[in-house]
């Protein structure tokens, strides 16, 4: 029996993924630098430290680091602030089929708690969910287990109960790593033969991951 479902947040319910690249994209160009998009791809669903670490390794020591983070945010708080976040199609829906099944969920991302609960709110999602944790609360980022176990630990529910949601291949890594059940519904990169060896089920929706959902419940 299915005891709770750990969503990610970037990527998977929030179509904010793009934004956030569009953002970094532009920054990097005014310090005179192209983010590729396999570097782009490499950070998708990691936290803070981790992302500021591959950045570095891999524009160098010289890059100013800093200077385009600052920018990068300013750019990616802007065109929230202009444009809204857009919803990933199925999310109300699924959420209202495990609300209706007495399933508990929880939010467990990579982003920090001051942006999760300010997105929360401004989608008006954050009362939806019984537990939130985000990727500064924890010691190890995705792909390490630690957030979901921990969501888990809020929930009161036993790893093998959670059904994990996530969009990216670090978030399915982490839900394996917990022993959970991880259902990729993929936004920018599409699975790789690790990743489809990783995860319960890949589907092209929310709306299809309510119906695996609804299997292993065997409704």
């Amino acid at each position: 029996m299915i005891r709770a479902t750990i969503f990610d947040m970037d990527g998977l319910m929030l179509d904010t993924e793009r934004m956030a690249l569009r953002a970094w994209r532009r920054a990097a160009e005014e310090f005179g630098v192209s983010i590729r998009d396999e570097l782009a791809l490499s950070l998708v669903g990691r936290n803070v430290p981790d992302t500021r670490a591959i950045l570095r390794e891999t524009l160098g020591a010289g890059f100013p680091l800093e200077d385009c983070w600052s920018r990068t945010t300013e750019l990616y708080a802007a065109d929230i602030s202009e444009n809204g976040i857009p919803l990933k199609p199925g999310l109300a829906e699924l959420l209202d089929f495990l609300e209706g099944e007495s399933i508990d969920v929880a939010v467990a991302t990579s982003t920090y708690r001051a942006l999760t609960i300010h997105k929360l709110e401004l989608t008006g999602l954050i009362s939806r969910f019984k537990a939130i944790i985000a990727g500064d609360e924890v010691d190890n980022g995705k792909p390490a287990p630690d957030i979901f176990l921990a969501a888990a630990q809020l929930l009161g529910a036993p790893p093998e109960r959670c059904v994990v949601l996530e969009d990216s291949f670090s978030g399915i890594r982490a839900a394996h790593a917990a022993n959970m059940i991880p259902i990729m519904v993929p936004d920018l990169a599409q699975p790789t033969e690790e990743i489809r060896s990783l995860a319960h089920a890949i589907v092209p929706s929310l709306h299809h991951a309510r119906d695996v959902i609804r299997r292993l419940l065997g409704r």
